[in-house]
């Protein structure tokens, strides 16, 4: 019977197991956007999940939204993630970078004065930011021109092949969470009329021509997105949001994705539906899906193909060898909410694994 430990193959990548590290903000680069040693030790760790999906990484310079998030546009940068990619393998693991551009989440006090774009002139409102300075309201975004748009795509083709050069398996385009792809996607985000605005398939051009230029570089096969059709993070929301997963998952079937991650529900809880029905029923590929499964809902999920695997995230965060835990049915380490955004390596590659419990 397939369950969660049975092999995969995503697109062009043989995974061990169908239990996949759902990307994580960390904040562990150091001021540069370098990923650290910490961040090598944290990925290599993690190296049992099937896949790693490395956190959301700026595919261009000046679009900070985190402060010390990593980056993929720097020789530097380049270096740091071979490191991670050389450790994750040397682990029999697998790794995905997320590229990704924060939009009007990105602040000026975290970009030297940058004013942040973003499809139409809407602010974030449901949150703050944290700054140098403090917690920060976000600020007004500038809306980007039409003719500034390619410049977008081909920040976002560079990264990838910044990412093939520091020895990721493949790439995840960051369509999710509130940040510019799906700023565009969304119609909560995107008031704006052109090319890029108002129906679907025109608030889908972006993302699908970044898709274009990131396939075009790696070929399909090693690519996945994610997408967020209820997820209301960072002031998002779309009036229509099964119309919205039902015609990406059928727009998505024209390419050879190795995956479409997606995610469930509303880390807010303030919309409710159900999209992982329509995304099943309309896309062909791999459908990896995301958010508060645990052990039994996540076999049940892939024993009867709704899913072909499900990605955790808060669960990494405290158990490295969370892989190991569920097929053993195992208790999970709890996590410590104060130390996620923290720099250090509390709460970061310190917590236990089974193994070391029991030698204690």
């Amino acid at each position: 019977m397939t369950d969660l430990f049975t092999p995969i193959r995503l697109g062009a990548v043989e995974l061990n197991n169908r239990v996949l590290m759902a990307p994580l903000t960390r904040i562990r680069a150091d001021a540069d956007h370098v990923p650290t040693d910490l961040i090598v030790e944290h990925y290599a760790q993690r190296a049992s999940a099937g896949l790693l999906i490395a956190e959301a990484t700026m595919a261009m310079e000046g679009n900070s939204a985190f402060r010390r998030e990593p980056g993929i546009y720097s020789d530097a940068q380049v270096a740091g993630w071979k490191k991670v990619t050389d450790a994750v393998h040397a682990g029999g693991g697998k790794i995905f970078l997320q590229i990704w551009h924060g939009g009007r989440a990105c602040h000026p006090l975290l970009n030297n004065g940058r004013v942040p774009v973003a499809p139409s002139a809407v602010a974030i409102t449901n949150d703050e930011v944290h700054t140098p300075e403090g917690k920060k309201a976000y600020t007004v975004p500038r809306e980007l021109r039409d003719d500034e748009i390619p410049a977008i795509v081909e920040g976002f083709k560079i990264a990838a092949e910044n990412a093939k050069r520091a020895g990721f398996d493949g790439v995840e385009v960051h369509g999710a969470n509130g940040y510019l792809l799906d700023q565009f996607l969304r119609d909560g985000g995107n008031q704006r009329t052109g090319p890029y605005g108002g129906p679907i398939e025109n608030r889908a051009r972006l993302l699908l021509e970044v898709l274009d230029a990131v396939v075009g570089v790696w070929g399909s096969d090693r690519v996945g997105v994610r997408l967020s059709p209820l997820n209301s993070f960072n002031s998002m929301k779309d009036s229509d949001p099964v119309g919205l997963i039902t015609w990406m998952a059928q727009r998505l079937n024209d390419y050879n994705l190795a995956y479409l991650h997606l995610m469930r529900g509303d880390v807010l809880g303030l919309q409710q539906g159900d999209v992982v029905t329509p995304a099943r029923e309309h896309y062909r590929g791999n459908l990896i899906l995301n958010m508060g499964y645990d052990r039994e809902e996540a076999n049940a999920a892939v024993q009867s193909g709704q899913a072909q695997g499900i990605a955790f995230g808060v669960p990494f965060i405290a158990n490295p060898d969370l892989v190991e835990r569920l097929k053993a049915g195992a208790e999970l380490n709890e996590p410590d909410p104060t130390t996620f955004y923290s720099q250090g390596v509390e709460g970061y590659n310190d917590y236990p694994t089974l193994a070391a419990l029991t030698e204690a």
